[in-house]
């Protein structure tokens, strides 16, 4: 089930807030707790909030603090994207949305406004927010000044966009329509949208449409001088009355706004009195333009009349002043019950609410993006902190890994090394690293060295190493800080910033071993793809393996990919697809996937089967028409090593992609190896994910 849902327009004024509203109001007949979040709002003055967020929260009572209901102003939007900072944008946003997240049943989160500077990028933004989050969208759009092809033109583009982005749009609705054709435009939309995507269209409503005497008093600065009970009178159209007042009467309009200028008693007091007699139209209020305010007899007449309609003064010339109204576009604010009500009930009238609150439930995510992935590993990695040890104290990028995963209150850390050298080199690269959250310890000085020497003596006896080997043995880091883990004095340990593969896994294979129900150790990368994350194995440990060996290298890595929340369908990769190929080593690939499927018939696996044939959705269709995983697959499996490493180092490099790994699978306690070329990002994520495989061993 979803937990959210993004509310995205593809034009400004499309009356977003009505769906706001009208989904809020459903919502929370069916859950008990209900955020909101906006993840862009507009720029606000000092000492005043988002109408949006104010009109949301306070109509339903959101115990959401105004804080917390957004993530970034527009204004700091354009400037961190000129600043190239839109990795940390994307990071925030998930951070406050996930705050809500934790402590509601359900989310509704508000698109952008398309309003002042950088609108022309906010629709791609929408996207990229909506595919980060991974939850699905609701598009909307606006009918007014657009043909039928236009308007159901610009939806399916709308639909089109979020699509080939991988994110599912539940529901299309056309809003501003004339009502006679709202059957047309549902009827059109239909044909040009997928079956399982709602279309809805919701007619023009003067009352959602039009502003209030509030809204147009707060635009142009106005003061109010009588009838402040009134404020929120709508207004439907506008007169200028600078003629004499026996010929403006007949220019009065029901709910019209009268503007004159300050001076014009004659004006004033007769649009006062048409207004509460029966022979003419009812207006909505009076703006009283040049800074002119009535003389004192004249207020002292107004104010003993009652009912008064609002009478406004504002600074400007009478037509400049009517150019500004008719400008004005309405909106929605927490004090005019009204028009909320009113959107509600045009929502329920022409939403099928129940269609929808069904699209809601039964949607599901398909996959997870690299920075929901990379948010999801800290926050469980700082949920259950662990202690980690990292044997190269001395190497520059370990030194600054481990600040920024103490600074992020990550995990617990212990470095191995030369206490006075590791000071001397934080000092020289001024990396401001607190000592007093981490340990430091000198395998030779350390009060354990004895113990640990004595623990691997007794355990690789049977293999001809006496006391004085093993104290020889212990005084290498890697074989001190394997030694950490086994005796519990740490959680895990990741090395290879300086050493080799080998110098980093020998001890760990020798006493730490493999699982009981695992023969052989091997290894992922998470592959941080621009909108996917997949696992690839295994690319680093295991040159040739066998039929066996791949099947345990396949459930492995589907255990993997599960437990860091990805869903495995495997893709036991070779150079053809399904039965097509012929030769040893497609045929070894065949049997390991008949070996995974007798073994775990619960997993989804396909094999052989080609790389685009199981990533690309078309191709896979062709070639593997039934196939569960074909175009969908989320864990390769690699044939051999050659062809592994190779791969994920083209995509890499290729495609820009994030790989954090590799990580090391089937050992009794996580121990795991860095590449020699790493950066301080891949020790950072490789000290993360080994917290959290020490969650579960």
């Amino acid at each position: 089930m979803s937990k959210a849902v993004y509310i995205a327009t593809t034009e400004p004024n499309s009356g977003k807030s009505i769906i706001s509203l009208g989904l809020m109001h459903l919502l929370l007949g069916k859950a008990a707790k209900v955020g909101y979040f906006k993840p862009i709002i507009d720029d606000f003055e000092l000492g005043t909030i988002d109408n949006h967020i104010n009109t949301i929260t306070n109509f339903f009572n959101l115990d959401i603090p105004f804080e917390d209901a957004y993530a970034f102003t527009r204004s700091q939007v354009i400037r961190m994207k000129n600043d190239d900072e839109e990795d940390e944008i994307i990071s925030k946003i998930i951070e406050k949305y996930k705050a809500i997240e934790e402590q509601s049943d359900f989310v509704l989160v508000e698109g952008t406004n398309f309003t002042g500077e950088g609108a022309i990028i906010e629709f791609d933004i929408n996207i990229i927010i909506a595919k980060n989050l991974g939850i699905p969208a609701i598009i909307l759009a606006s009918g007014v000044d657009k043909t039928l092809e236009g308007l159901v033109g610009n939806l399916q583009i709308a639909y089109d966009s979020f699509d080939d982005k991988g994110v599912q749009v539940l529901a299309a609705i056309a809003n501003k329509v004339q009502q006679e054709n709202l059957s047309l435009i549902t009827e059109q939309l239909k044909k040009q949208l997928p079956e399982n995507v709602m279309v809805a269209a919701i007619p023009l409503n003067p009352i959602l449409g039009n502003p209030s005497v509030k809204e147009i008093t707060e635009t142009l600065g106005g003061k109010i001088l009588f009838g402040h009970n009134y404020i929120n009178n709508r207004v439907d159209g506008f007169s200028v009355g600078a003629m004499q007042l026996r010929n403006y009467l007949d220019h009065l309009k029901e709910n019209g706004l009268v503007i004159t200028p300050g001076d014009r008693a004659d004006i004033i007091l007769g649009a006062l009195q048409a207004n509460i007699s029966a022979n003419y139209p009812s207006i909505s209020g009076i703006v009283l333009t040049g800074g002119i305010t009535p003389e004192e007899s004249i207020r002292k007449l107004i104010e003993g009349l009652t009912d008064i309609v609002p009478i406004i003064s504002v600074e400007g010339g009478t037509f400049g002043m009517a150019n500004r109204i008719g400008a004005i576009k309405s909106q929605m604010y927490a004090e005019n019950t009204e028009k909320i009500q009113t959107a509600i009930s045009d929502f329920e009238t022409y939403i099928p609410t129940e269609n929808l609150a069904e699209h809601l439930i039964t949607f599901k995510a398909t996959g997870i993006t690299p920075r929901m992935f990379q948010y999801n590993l800290l926050k469980r990695a700082k949920k259950n902190k662990k202690h980690i040890v990292l044997p190269e104290g001395i190497d520059e990028r370990i030194l600054k890994a481990a600040k920024q995963l103490i600074d992020a209150n990550a995990v617990e850390l212990t470095l191995l090394g030369n206490k006075a050298q590791i000071v001397g080199k934080l000092t020289t690269l001024d990396i401001a690293l607190d000592l007093e959250k981490i340990q430091i310890i000198d395998p030779a000085e350390s009060s354990y060295f004895k113990d640990y020497a004595t623990t691997l003596f007794e355990l690789r006896k049977h293999k001809n190493v006496d006391l004085t080997m093993a104290e020889d043995l212990m005084t290498d880091v890697s074989y001190f800080g394997t030694m950490m883990v086994y005796k519990g004095h740490a959680d895990g340990m990741v090395s290879g910033a300086i050493h080799t593969t080998q110098h980093t896994i020998l001890p760990a294979l020798q006493f730490v071993k493999t699982r009981p129900e695992v023969s052989l150790v091997s290894s992922v990368f998470f592959m941080c793809l621009p909108d996917r994350v997949t696992v690839f194995g295994d690319c680093a440990i295991n040159p040739n393996p066998n039929a066996e060996q791949l099947a345990e290298i396949a459930i492995s890595s589907a255990n993997t990919s599960s437990a860091f929340g990805i869903e495995p369908r495997i893709a036991m990769l070779s150079y053809s697809s399904g039965a097509s190929g012929m030769g040893e080593d497609v045929d070894r690939v065949r049997k390991a996937t008949e070996i995974v499927k007798q073994k775990r018939p619960d997993l989804k696996i396909e094999g052989p089967i080609q790389y685009d044939a199981a990533v690309d959705i078309k191709v896979g269709m062709s070639k593997l028409p039934d196939s569960e995983v074909a175009g969908k697959a989320t864990v390769f499996i690699f044939p051999d090593l050659n062809t592994g490493n190779n791969t994920y180092k083209a995509v890499q490099r290729e495609t820009g992609a994030l790989a954090i790994g590799p990580m090391l699978q089937g050992l009794n306690k996580p121990v795991n190896d860095l590449s020699r070329g790493c950066t301080v990002d891949d020790i950072f994520n490789t000290v993360v994910i080994t917290a959290i495989q020490a969650e579960g061993l």
